[in-house]
């Protein structure tokens, strides 16, 4: 079970382009990795899950408690050789004064060696204060080495090389040249998704091939071999549904919407529910389901084909007007309205919500939201839910013209929603909301759904 995280001192510095091809080597040598992604991302992950072949778990402060991340991580390394745990966001950067929910809190809670990546683009002997500084700052926290990322050539890799040895005791286990030839491309939230790269796994192994002519691989495959075994708590029971039900949930899966946590998918598997795919692109109807998940994703890049597939979108409004259970997020909720527009580009959407979507150029919101659920929550409670609900956002989009009749699930405490103060639109038996729930020991929210399915089955 040996493991290591890669971290970095700031963003944008190199570091998931590095685990992708980290992740396709370790498994070219025959080692089963086990990738894990910090914070709420679902970008990362796909490109992840996709190098490993492995499922990419979520580790994130906002929605876990601290052993429930401890133990999500101890039992998914129980049938990996290695972990590869890659941060967000820079080692130390934390809204909190005292580091609280940091890439290096989470390195020091799992115990696994930091590896640090460097962006040196413009570097040169600066580096040595810049790394002395990062030992320094926190005594508690190892930090096993360095890669120094975007290189300009030999004479700067040397150069740097030179200056690390001399004033640090950091062994560098690499030298990645600058190389625009790998880099994924990237749309407003992040990477394009590995759903959407119909060529990703050639940019994989690209990725790796670069990877591992550049960086010592033994090395770092010692490093991770250096830490002590986690200890794997019992699995927690699980929730199921109602003995010898046969729920089948439609989840819209395709280049337009792919944004769905592992745990939340596994909740549903270990409830006894079939997961039922559907393109929302090329599917002319929905399948014979009791209910439907419609994740987020980049349906705005995907307008077209979605306004042409006229008679999947017949089908979903007829759905939810005969009052068939849906659960819709983010571009869920975009794809459900009557129409979307981009710059002077404008389509029609399925129209079950009365109001357009519109692309913004800047963010609508984005980060962690706080939610308190309103009296109009339409799935029944089970007693145990917490005050506040613990979720994330990130959308371009925004609601024009909010329907004044919508009744919200959600009163915002954080974060942006619909129009500041709600969100969770409540409509017949569809819920849609900007923002993206998970599966957590806080929020179980997947048997609620069930049972508002259940409820809507007449069970």
């Amino acid at each position: 079970m040996a493991h290591l995280y890669i971290a970095a001192t700031q963003k944008s510095s190199g570091k998931t382009t590095l685990s992708i091809g980290l992740c396709r080597e370790f498994r070219r040598r025959g080692l089963a990795i086990q990738p894990f992604k910090k914070g709420p991302d679902y970008i990362d992950p796909l490109w992840l899950t996709q190098a490993a072949g492995r499922q990419c778990f979520n580790l994130d402060f906002h929605t876990m408690q601290a052993p429930e991340i401890e133990g999500v991580f101890a039992r998914e390394l129980q049938s990996a050789d290695l972990g590869l745990i890659e941060g967000n966001v820079g080692l130390f950067d934390s809204t909190h004064l005292d580091g609280s929910f940091s890439n290096a809190e989470l390195a020091k809670q799992l115990r696994a060696p930091v590896v640090l990546v460097v962006n040196c683009h413009g570097m040169a002997r600066g580096i040595a204060p810049l790394l002395l500084g990062y030992q320094a700052f926190d005594p508690d926290l190892r930090i096993a080495g360095v890669i120094l990322n975007k290189v300009g050539g030999m004479r700067h890799g040397e150069n740097l090389l030179r200056v690390v040895e001399h004033y640090t005791d950091l062994p560098v286990l690499g030298l990645l040249r600058r190389d625009d030839e790998i880099g994924i491309a990237e749309r407003h939230l992040g990477l394009i998704p590995s759903n959407e790269a119909g060529d990703s796994d050639r940019w994989i192994e690209e990725i790796r091939r670069r990877v591992a002519d550049q960086l010592d691989v033994e090395r770092l495959i010692a490093i991770a071999e250096q830490v002590r075994r986690p200890f794997a708590p019992p699995s927690p029971a699980q929730s199921r549904g109602a003995e010898g039900s046969a729920i089948r949930i439609g989840i819209a899966r395709d280049e337009a919407f792919g944004f769905y946590y592992p745990d939340d998918l596994r909740a549903f598997a270990e409830a006894g529910v079939e997961l039922v795919p559907f393109s929302p692109i090329r599917d002319p109807e929905l399948p014979k389901v009791d209910g439907l998940f419609i994740g987020g994703g980049f349906p705005e890049c995907w307008m077209r084909p979605l306004e042409e597939n006229r008679s999947m979108r017949q089908h979903v409004a007829d759905y939810i007007g005969d009052g068939g259970p849906v659960y819709a997020e983010c571009g869920g909720l975009m794809y459900l309205c009557r129409s979307m527009r981009w710059n002077d580009s404008q389509h029609a959407m399925v129209g079950a919500l009365a109001a357009e979507v519109e692309m913004r150029p800047r963010p609508q919101g984005r980060g962690y939201v706080r939610l308190r659920e309103t009296e109009v929550f339409p799935w029944p409670t089970s007693g145990r839910e917490p005050g506040e609900v613990a979720a994330h956002e990130f959308h371009h989009s925004a609601v024009v013209q909010p329907d004044p009749s919508w009744r919200y699930a959600y009163s915002v405490l954080r974060g942006v929603g619909i129009d500041g103060m709600h969100d969770g639109i409540v409509q017949d038996n569809l819920l849609a909301s900007y923002s993206h729930l998970r599966h957590v020991g806080a929020s179980a929210w997947t048997g609620r759904f069930l049972a508002h399915v259940e409820r809507c089955l007449g069970g």
